[in-house]
């Protein structure tokens, strides 16, 4: 039996799918560019953000796919809470690379990833449920 109110299932479902927005135009964006690019737009090196790429990309659909098919849905609080990892990479090379302000938009991101990682942690053991 959910545990969640109507009102807060939908504002995570909403939530959910602005992040799997976020997440794939971002991660599609990297794994797009070509490396060389990458190499020049970060001090990261391009292999290494091709791979934090494909994990954006998987985390989106991780956040969506599971509920929508109702198959595995406890993923769903598994990939919110990889996502959060990536975030708090992402705010740390900001702000040691850039500044704090332009740190405020990963943080965000972060901090919703965390809300859905908590919001649906009652469909953690319950796959198909």
């Amino acid at each position: 039996m959910p545990t969640t109110s109507k009102g807060a299932n939908i504002a995570l479902w909403i939530t959910q799918g602005l992040l799997a927005a976020i997440f794939l135009y971002a991660g599609g964006f990297k794994l797009a560019m070509p490396m060389a690019a990458l190499a020049k737009a970060s001090p990261l090196p391009a292999l290494f953000l091709k791979f934090v790429s494909v994990c954006e990309i998987t985390g989106a659909l991780g956040l969506i796919l599971p509920g929508l098919l109702g198959i595995r849905r406890d993923l769903t609080p598994i990939a919110a809470a990889c996502l959060v990892v990536i975030m708090v990479g992402a705010v740390t090379v900001t702000i040691l690379t850039l500044t704090v302000q332009m740190a405020i938009l990963p943080f965000v991101v972060g901090v919703l990833a965390i809300v859905v990682a908590r919001g649906r942690r009652n469909w953690l053991g319950r796959g198909a449920s």
